[in-house]
Formats: C-alpha cells, sequence, structure tokens
C-alpha cells in the first residue's frame, strides 16, 4: 500500500525515503543512497519509488556487497533503480551530499 493510498501523498513519501536513504546507519551506503535520492528520487514513477523503497529494506552490508560486485545482486533487486545506484559508485569524482 502506497502513501496516496494510506492518505499521504506522493511528495511526503520522497521526503520518507530520503531522510531512510541518509541515515541507514552504514556510512558508505548512507553516503550512496543518500548522492541517488538527491539527484533521482524526485523524478522516479512509483514503480521507481517502490524499488528504491525495497533496496532500503535490504540488509546494509548486503547491499554493499552487490554494490561492490563483490556478491551477485538477487533477481528481485537488479533493477533500473539498482544501475543508478551502482552508477553512483562508479563516478569518478562523486559530490557526496552536495
Amino acid at each position: 500500500m502506497d502513501d496516496v493510498e494510506q492518505g499521504g501523498s506522493s511528495e511526503n513519501r520522497r521526503k520518507r525515503l530520503l531522510f531512510r536513504a541518509q541515515r541507514r546507519g552504514f556510512k558508505e551506503v548512507d553516503l550512496i543512497f543518500g548522492a541517488y535520492a538527491d539527484s533521482h528520487l524526485a523524478r522516479l514513477d512509483e514503480l521507481g519509488l517502490d524499488q528504491f523503497e525495497a533496496l532500503l529494506t535490504a540488509p546494509d552490508q548486503e547491499v554493499y556487497a552487490w554494490l561492490r560486485g563483490a556478491v551477485d545482486v538477487p533477481a528481485e533487486y537488479d533493477n533500473p533503480v539498482f544501475a543508478g545506484l551502482k552508477a553512483v559508485c562508479e563516478q569518478k569524482n562523486p559530490r557526496w551530499g552536495a
């Protein structure tokens, strides 16, 4: 059930996801998710928001291993949002928190 169905708004959902993205508890993953959210969250459609939210619920250590390429990404998380997170990792001069 999304925020609209719960009586909230898409904007509230984005704000909540941005907050969660920046405060997962694993600094490296916080920086990656936060940078992605800052750049892309406003443009994600409902499917993208669902994919992002699902990745936020995955354990930090596992997500970090997927992003580093140490472990294959499970099919349920291998989506355009994950590709965007991976692209953040591959930037030559990332601007963390900019």
